[in-house]
């Protein structure tokens, strides 16, 4: 890159109110390295290409585990914010923004969470998601300006995604939430990042070079993958959204999931599909309601008392308990 355009690009940065990010030393993130096991990897048959990413993805799980503690921490962070009335956004860029949209869309469905509950914020806005739009993730003002829009408060956590770390539309983002007082988290790829310098807590699954150097929609992106659905899915189990393994707060909003709704409430009580059938019309189609209203042998409003004590935990409705996290 000539030293004209590297000195703008450091001048636009610092002007920002950040450091500024020399593409010069990109090559020493871990994730912009050659990676020797895919070295002539254009001259690879069909079959040895599919072996190298396998073998290169089997890392990807080891490293998520390295940083297993810290994704806990987040976890409980996440899950007393949901409960106290705040909400989970996410913010990334390129793939990372993605993996963000990918995670949070997924949370109704699933959990029956409301949608502003867990939320994202992608570079480029929407229209990103489908192509790599014309918006500029170097500007850290972007971000502050696109976090702004949401209004973060302590109440909220905000996780910053970035492969490298270093992405300063992240950054940005993550320091504008931090000084409004919300919580913060960071998942990146790299150690000693600039996001990781803003973020009260970081998850740092280092997965190293990637088959294509830099291509961080493979290796660094499944990383991403695996700790979202930790976090969420973590939280959301914490929260009593899951009883035992069960998806006991699916939405039933179509057939498949209407029978899913009904296989759960019958693994989870043993009485059989009319009786299970019967209880989801009888508590409104609510698979929480139904279930506390079996396992507790109560009518629909006792068990709606119980659900709203134990702040929607379905095993502390059945054992009218309250939630402590």
């Amino acid at each position: 890159m000539p030293a004209t355009i590297m000195e703008s690009e450091a001048n636009v940065n610092a002007t920002n109110g950040q450091k500024p990010v020399d593409s010069a030393h990109m090559p020493g993130l871990a994730t912009e390295r050659t990676n020797e096991a895919s070295e002539g990897l254009d001259t690879k048959s069909a079959i040895d290409i599919a072996r190298i990413i396998n073998a290169e993805d089997a890392k990807v799980a080891n490293a998520v585990k390295k940083a297993l503690p810290e994704v806990a921490r987040v976890i409980d962070l996440v899950a007393r914010s949901l409960r106290d009335g705040g909400r989970l956004i996410y913010v990334g860029a390129g793939s990372s923004g993605r993996i963000a949209a990918l995670d949070s869309s997924e949370c109704p469905a699933t959990f029956s969470t409301a949608p502003s509950q867990v939320q994202y914020i992608m570079c480029g806005g929407p229209k990103a998601l489908a192509s790599a739009a014309d918006v500029n993730e170097d500007s850290p003002e972007m971000g502050h300006r696109d976090i702004a829009k949401r209004r973060p408060t302590r109440k909220d956590v905000i996780i910053g995604i970035s492969a490298s770390g270093r992405t300063p539309y992240v950054v940005g983002a993550v320091e504008y939430a931090k000084a409004r007082g919300a919580k913060t988290a960071a998942i990146v790829c790299n150690r000693d990042s600039a996001l990781a310098e803003v973020a009260d807590i970081t998850v740092t699954a280092e997965v190293g070079p990637e088959v294509i150097s830099g291509s961080t929609r493979l290796k660094a992106s499944s990383a991403q993958k695996m700790i979202t659905n930790m976090i969420t899915t973590g939280a959301m189990t914490r929260l009593g959204y899951v009883y035992d393994n069960l998806m006991v707060n699916v939405h039933m909003k179509n057939q498949k999931l209407v029978e899913r709704g009904i296989n759960v409430l019958m693994r989870l009580t043993g009485v059989d599909r009319e009786t299970a059938i019967r209880t989801i019309k009888s508590s409104g189609k609510s698979i929480p309601l139904a279930a506390v209203m079996l396992k507790a042998n109560v009518d629909k409003m006792e068990a709606l008392r119980r659900l709203q004590k134990a702040d929607g935990n379905v095993r502390l409705a059945i054992e009218d308990s309250r939630l402590e996290l």
